[in-house]
């Protein structure tokens, strides 16, 4: 059966006119800093940068590696776009011209499956079904020392702590680590708790708490300093969670799931939050780091009536973007 539009089928469930724009799917979404702009990779080898109120038409879909996207963000100053391919390579690119900056950075020998700048742009974080994670000199496009080597299987997903010293990963060997990015080596143990793959992987803004999501059903919120649990899992979905986020205030988590829905807990209680139906605004208010007593009364769970093969194969689904 022919993937649909992802992107399409979210946008569909408030009411929006689906952007025509990837034939395939949508593996990767990422906003730019300034909110106003997303940028989207997609299994079909293209990358689109679109306007948030205009639509897609002002990015037209440029061909950017060789095989599936599998990641794409934005530079912190929103002037550059790095993705992460199943041809093994990352690429830099313009966000105004499209224009790719630079060489392919080569080095991983399997797929990358996540990418994320260093929040001064100056490194690029790379992690892969190699086992492996590498950092790269965003300017020369050449590995900033060794590949990061810890992980048993493949490596789902990465973050930059927000003070730029440390790097987090998830992996299929169903931990999480933490890394000293300069030297490449372990800081602490694992972080051992979740029963099946790790997918998704965040750090909150204030670098204090990780989140992250797994093919066992479940969220976990890590103590960064000390890698405990804290709290029990965070249960609710009934597939795997394959995407999460901090809210841009660190007050909520968002996960995302292949059981087609999006929930909302909050960082102190670790509870489900719900909306009101009656909300015009869905979200909009946590999306920007805001809340209302009288709309958010404790987590929101978004629920499409549909298959799993839509949104919840979204493999990394920015879950804020749908919020916004």
């Amino acid at each position: 059966m022919r993937p649909q539009n992802h992107v399409a089928s979210i946008f569909n469930a408030f009411g929006r006119p689906p952007p025509n724009f990837h034939p395939s799917w949508v593996t990767s979404v990422a906003f730019s800093p300034d909110g106003m702009r997303v940028v989207s990779g997609s299994s079909d080898q293209t990358i689109s940068v679109w306007d948030i109120k205009r639509g897609p038409e002002i990015g037209q879909l440029f061909k950017a590696h060789n095989s599936w996207v599998r990641s794409v963000a934005f530079s912190h100053d929103g002037k550059r776009i790095v993705s992460g391919s199943s041809d093994r390579t990352v690429r830099v690119w313009d966000a105004e011209t499209r224009k790719a900056i630079g060489a392919p950075f080569v080095g991983h020998n399997d797929w990358v499956m996540s990418v994320v700048f260093s929040p001064d742009g100056k490194c690029i974080v790379s992690g892969s079904y190699d086992c492996t994670v590498r950092v790269w000199d965003t300017e020369t496009g050449k590995a900033a020392g060794a590949p990061f080597i810890g992980h048993t299987h493949p490596v789902t997903s990465v973050a930059f702590s927000p003070d730029r010293r440390h790097i987090v990963s998830g992996s299929f060997d169903r931990t999480v680590r933490i890394w000293d990015a300069e030297t490449g080596q372990a800081v602490g143990a694992p972080f051992e708790a979740h029963t099946d793959w790790v997918m998704s992987v965040a750090i909150s803004p204030d670098g204090k708490r990780i989140v992250s999501g797994s093919y066992d059903q479940t969220a976990r919120v890590w103590d960064a300093k000390t890698g405990e649990a804290i709290g029990a899992p965070l249960v609710g979905h009934t597939r795997p969670v394959t995407s999460v986020a901090f809210s841009p205030d660190g007050k909520y988590i968002s996960s995302g799931s292949q059981d087609c829905t999006l929930r909302i807990w909050d960082v102190e209680t670790y509870r489900k939050v719900s909306l009101s139906s009656q909300d015009a605004d869905l979200g909009t208010s946590i999306s920007r780091g805001h809340s209302s007593a009288n709309t958010i009364p404790n987590v929101v769970e978004l629920t499409r009536t549909q298959s799993p093969g839509s949104v919840g194969q979204v493999s990394s689904m920015a879950s804020w973007l749908i919020l916004y």
